[in-house]
């Protein structure tokens, strides 16, 4: 007989989230008068260049007005007209409602009328919103990164930058995009994720959650990876968490994401070549002038590239402790994948050297996934225990495995804990770290019967 969860035992009965969020006509019924208003406001105002005019108001009232001449409109319809153009005006354009939002975690701009939100770990149509246009669009991407000292033009068709909340923005445009100006925005989270919310929201267990925190005050040097969007860097944020408040600590990042409560830190950023026309400053750049810094940890936000041989020797050298993450499918391919930004950065070593290098730098793997589900789950967590002939080997020690969906649609699945002491335990133990050994110390006591 098949086992029950609980909520089946129980008979208990789950409310799915509605995922929708009100449109701009429920409240404005005729969609045509709607976007023929907004369009012809929007022009009249760009054409008289009045956007910063102090009869701004009585403008667009009157514009209004005229516009409105042998309609009967309420005033919940008028005044919806005149928000949206005060957001055109002072705001993010049709974006404006999107960012202030804290239910919606990502924004995706296709096409004037195929916006896309994440909300809930799922990404969904919006239809509260839209644009005129793609010089709409155009616009609302230059208004967003002209305060950023940042320039898109046909010279300089793709940026990639921060808001001053710390949201990441992604914008490209004809010629490099065939289907017009696109822009994504991945906002950042005003609340601060610590490991009391994954343990809450199921993304680990209370045995994983500490054997992490074991890695981190042991220094071992951890690599994080995943797919886009699976939670990268808020397992990078949570494992840095857990590093003393005395060490002094290095950040380096494409656009600064971590947050950090100790009182050492240093917070490093690149530079693109399109960042006020200066000359760029890449991460491998910064890795080898935090080696000059006098670091106690050096936290990589994400490594792509020929940054990671000077990220493996920092390692190697000295400095344990250290965090990164990148992109991948898993713990093995993780390895795969950071062998092969060693050999595109153009060093010349032969592939048995630069696994060496890897194998005695990395300790320990953390895998998160997105599920179907858009719940975020840590699924692997695997240490490096040397080499199997010319390959290097991992062992996991704590996994999620998916055994199917619920009638929810909600991912059916269970953590393990496998009958495996790790070599890293031995490691942790010397250096005085006892977190974890009650979680292993049946597999001692199993071994020790046997």
């Amino acid at each position: 007989m098949a086992s029950k969860t609980l909520q089946e035992e129980f008979q208990m009965s789950t409310k799915k989230k509605s995922l929708k969020i009100a449109s701009d006509y429920d409240i404005f019924k005729d969609k045509v008068l709607l976007d023929k208003l907004r369009k012809k406001i929007i022009e009249n105002i760009i054409d008289n260049n009045l956007e910063n005019s102090d009869n701004l108001k009585q403008y667009v009232n009157d514009i209004i007005d005229k516009s409105l001449e042998g309609y009967d409109l309420s005033t919940l319809e008028r005044t919806h007209v005149f928000d949206l153009i005060e957001d055109e005006l002072k705001g993010y354009g049709p974006l404006t409602v999107l960012l202030k939002d804290k239910n919606v975690t990502e924004i995706m701009v296709n096409a004037p009328d195929q916006i896309y939100i994440e909300m809930d770990g799922r990404i969904i149509k919006d239809e509260s919103t839209s644009f005129i246009n793609n010089d709409h669009i155009l616009r609302t991407i230059e208004r967003i990164v002209q305060p950023l000292g940042r320039t898109i033009d046909i010279n300089n068709p793709m940026v990639d930058s921060r808001l001053p909340d710390g949201s990441r923005i992604n914008a490209i445009i004809p010629p490099l995009s065939l289907n017009g100006p696109v822009l994504t925005i991945r906002k950042f989270r005003d609340d601060i994720v610590n490991i009391e919310d994954l343990l809450r929201g199921g993304t680990v267990t209370p045995y994983m959650a500490r054997f992490l925190e074991a890695c981190v005050q042991s220094k071992f040097n951890i690599l994080v990876c995943g797919g886009t969007g699976s939670g990268k860097t808020t397992i990078l944020n949570i494992l840095s968490s857990f590093i003393g408040r005395e060490e002094r600590i290095i950040t380096i990042e494409d656009a600064v994401e971590l947050r950090l409560n100790q009182n050492h830190v240093i917070s490093l950023e690149i530079r693109n070549c399109n960042y006020d026309n200066g000359k760029e400053v890449t991460t491998r750049d910064l890795v080898r002038n935090s080696l000059r810094m006098r670091p106690d940890r050096i936290i990589v936000g994400e490594v792509r590239g020929e940054e990671a041989f000077d990220m493996l020797q920092a390692m190697n050298t000295g400095h344990e402790g250290s965090l990164t993450t990148l992109h991948a499918n898993g713990p093995m391919d993780a390895l795969n994948r950071l062998e092969t930004m060693v050999l595109m950065g153009g060093i010349e070593l032969p592939v048995k050297a630069i696994r060496g290098y890897i194998e005695s730098a990395i300790d320990i793997i953390v895998h998160v996934e997105r599920l179907s589900d858009g719940k975020r789950k840590i699924t692997s967590i695997a240490e490096v225990v040397g080499f199997n002939g010319d390959d290097i080997k991992i062992k996991e020690i704590f996994a999620f495995k998916q055994k199917g969906l619920t009638e929810n649609n909600e991912v059916n699945g269970e953590f393990i804990l496998y009958n495996y002491l790790p070599k890293v335990y031995d490691k942790m133990k010397q250096k005085g770290i006892k977190l974890v050994d009650d979680i292993f110390q049946p597999i001692i006591d199993n071994k020790k019967k046997k």
